[in-house]
């Protein structure tokens, strides 16, 4: 039982403590216009774009782009979780203490994930007084769970960056590149059956991608158990992300340890 109490004080606790410390620098005047701005105006573009052209409904883009958003938050700050972590010097001593490496792993994910479905949910409701988009009040419990499960996904695509950030010079910069791939391979503005073979089969295996569908889905009226195949497979793909996030970083952290490489930049 006491194994179990210091687990979660370290999954809750020590997440919340590591967010605040790694992010101090999210004030309000930084907070809103990168944060909340940026995607607002990114919906407001494309939905007016796919207006003018008359491509698809307003709410095919305003709910790829609100359910993409949730990627600035969870892909960005997943890969700056771990990765500031050594380029703030506080890498050696977490990794010298004995803590739980699975508490300190899957804690600083839960801050990221909320953080990723407040930025998606101010950017649907901003897009409901802005763009007229009313979906009905029972599917919003579904949308909002499609929307963790994306962020989920997206937060262990972002920490899975980070770990190769342990070894990496400028993991941002890779950071910067997934983000802006995944706005055109998850199917975000474009329908994927428009995209070559091989860019569709990559964005199936991406975050997102079936996050977004099953989102647009269930925003026209779809049950919450029409679309489960989606979600699984987005929970599917947030697990091995996560996984393979988990096991690079005790990889990394080993190899640190054997070849004394752990504050090599």
């Amino acid at each position: 039982m006491s194994s179990l109490r210091s687990f979660l004080r370290l999954f809750f606790v020590g997440g919340l403590i590591s967010y605040r410390a790694l992010f101090n620098w999210l004030r309000p005047s930084i907070y809103i216009p990168t944060m909340l701005g940026a995607p607002i105006f990114q919906i407001l573009f494309f939905t007016y774009l796919g207006r003018f052209r008359d491509l698809e409904s307003d709410s095919w883009f305003v709910v790829g782009n609100a359910v993409q958003s949730c990627s600035m938050a969870a892909v960005y700050a997943g890969t700056m979780t771990i990765a500031n972590e050594r380029w703030m010097g506080t890498l050696s001593p977490l990794l010298a203490s004995p803590a739980n490496r699975a508490a300190l792993f899957l804690g600083r994910s839960v801050p990221l994930i909320a953080n990723g479905l407040f930025v998606s949910a101010v950017g649907l409701g901003v897009s409901s007084l802005l763009l007229d988009f009313h979906p009905a009040a029972s599917s919003l419990p579904a949308l909002g769970l499609v929307v963790a499960v994306s962020a989920g996904s997206c937060t262990g695509f972002g920490l899975l960056l980070g770990s190769i950030g342990l070894r990496a010079r400028d993991v941002l910069f890779g950071a910067n590149l997934a983000y802006f791939l995944m706005l055109l391979f998850c199917g975000v503005n474009v329908p994927l059956d428009a995209l070559p073979a091989w860019m569709e089969a990559i964005g199936r295996a991406l975050p997102l991608t079936h996050g977004i569908e099953a989102a647009r889905e269930v925003a026209a009226g779809a049950a919450l158990g029409e679309v489960a195949g989606l979600v699984w497979t987005e929970v599917g793909i947030a697990v091995a992300y996560g996984a393979s996030a988990y096991f690079l970083f005790s990889y990394f952290e080993r190899e640190s340890r054997r070849r004394a490489s752990l504050e090599t930049m």
